[in-house]
């Protein structure tokens, strides 16, 4: 079930050298990965690196268009200047996380909790620069999902009631946590939370290793910062116990 950049190096090259694809460009059968009813998953190269000396760890649901399209261009380009699988892997990590609007509101929003302060660095928006060998970050399901071609954004199906999704879920994030051990997991959004929590009842994260409470910063969640407000409080007092 893992698909790494070895099996895609050749599908890849085949794509034009430009900084992002259209849906026609690469949701095709080249990159798609499995289906299910209205789900289908596709390959996106930058949930490969993991780095072990992470202190944090973010999580979303699963890669969206705009991650999978920048971090292909990431690989493509990579490819063309003959770098090695694992100079590719960590570029396209670098690239495609969180990419866009979305990386823009996280940092805002990890800074209002002070995870900065914690950290010892000015802003969050260091780990994703300079600092990121404090961050390491994935998708539960590390390829990205598309339910009637849309991105899919945890629901309908629900994830933690879906055996197709959960099956990547628990190969993915197996390998990630027996990497990165006691780090402070921040999921984004409820979705991802309620994953996180059946992870710590069977033992396999800690439960004080989970920032509850913390919105899903994309713009589509306009209650975002209300939400974040409210539970402030309880969220700096999890990352005081932690750091």
């Amino acid at each position: 079930m893992r698909h790494t950049l070895d099996e895609y190096i050749s599908k890849i090259k085949l794509l034009p050298l430009k900084s992002k694809y259209t849906k026609e460009e690469i949701l095709t059968n080249d990159f798609l990965i499995d289906k299910n009813g209205n789900l289908e998953i596709y390959y996106a190269p930058h949930n490969e690196y993991i780095n072990p000396n992470a202190k944090v760890f973010i999580v979303g649901i699963t890669p969206g268009f705009q991650q999978m399209s920048t971090a292909l261009a990431s690989a493509r380009v990579g490819i063309e200047e003959n770098k090695n699988i694992k100079e590719i892997q960590y570029e396209c990590k670098v690239s495609g996380r969180f990419s866009g609007s979305l990386r823009k509101n996280i940092i805002s929003m990890l800074d209002e909790i002070h995870l900065n302060k914690a950290l010892n660095i000015d802003s969050c928006e260091e780990l994703f620069k300079d600092k990121d060998y404090l961050l390491h970050t994935t998708s539960l399901v590390p390829y990205s999902v598309f339910s009637k071609g849309n991105n899919y954004t945890g629901h309908s199906p629900k994830l933690i009631k879906s055996e197709f999704l959960m099956d990547y879920v628990y190969e993915n994030f197996n390998e990630n946590i027996k990497k990165l051990g006691d780090v402070l997991i921040i999921p984004l959004g409820k979705a991802v939370e309620e994953v996180l929590e059946m992870l710590a009842y069977n033992k396999i994260i800690n439960e004080d290793q989970i920032l509850r409470g913390f919105p899903h910063p994309s713009g589509a969640n306009g209650h975002r910062l209300i939400q974040l407000s409210e539970n402030k409080e309880n969220i700096m007092k999890i990352i005081k116990n932690k750091f």
